[in-house]
């Protein structure tokens, strides 16, 4: 059991419309996509040809703070507000569509890329699926 699951399970507060399963999944996907995020915008960084990052880095940085912030909320559930759930689900499903796109570009040649893309991929598929659970 991971520390998601675990935290959420000792929680005695109802997680409302969510499954815990799929929400623990998440939580930990946030988690691996922000980490993903920020290393790939450390590489690019450190890339010959940093100039022509430049995009792929800012977007790795705002998709890396919105995944934190996404994290935080749906990691709490005393008195959960649902329209602010939503939204941060919804621009979790943006960021995380805009930076693997933006990370796909440059992925024939750069490995972090590729990395960071399929994890943003993944997170961005999982908050889709949270967001369109029946409430």
């Amino acid at each position: 059991m991971n520390t998601a699951s675990a935290m959420l399970q000792s929680n005695p507060k109802d997680v409302g419309r969510f499954d815990r399963a799929e929400l623990a999944a998440c939580i930990e996907l946030l988690t691996e996509c922000s980490h993903a995020c920020n290393a790939c915008a450390d590489a690019c960084l450190s890339e010959e040809s940093v100039a022509d990052l430049t995009k792929c880095i800012r977007t790795d940085l705002d998709c890396a703070d919105v995944c934190d912030a996404t994290r935080g909320v749906l990691a709490r559930h005393t008195g959960n507000d649902d329209t602010l759930t939503m939204a941060m689900l919804a621009a979790c499903v943006t960021a995380c569509r805009s930076c693997a796109d933006e990370c796909s570009r440059h992925a024939d040649h750069h490995e972090h890329c590729r990395v960071c893309a399929d994890v943003c991929r993944r997170c961005e598929v999982s908050c889709r699926g949270l967001a369109d659970a029946p409430g």
